[in-house]
């Protein structure tokens, strides 16, 4: 199975609360992770996403440790929303 990567930066301009996280995170850069999967047996070329995942400080160690955490997608964009200041868009994040 063809597996691909996307790595993006998001920004949390205020401390945000990721359903999942034990932890909210404290306003910054963070890289998000998706792994997708080609669809075979179609007449175009598709992939579907199988994970996604955002890379946190580690919560024991030194201060560059990083742990990457599983989280959905739709609790990313709420929580994206909720930071921009939308919470029109951050309840209906919830419901895709």
């Amino acid at each position: 199975m063809t597996e691909r990567t996307t790595r993006t930066t998001i920004t949390f301009y205020k401390v945000a609360v990721i359903q999942g996280l034990t932890e909210p995170l404290p306003a910054g850069d963070y890289v998000v992770e998706t792994d997708e999967e080609q669809m075979h047996g179609l007449s175009f070329l598709a992939y579907r996403r199988v994970r996604t995942s955002i890379i946190v400080p580690a919560r024991f160690g030194c201060a560059t440790a990083r742990q990457l955490v599983e989280i959905d997608p739709v609790d990313l964009a709420t929580a994206l929303a909720r930071d921009a200041g939308d919470p029109a868009q951050a309840e209906g994040a919830l419901h895709k």
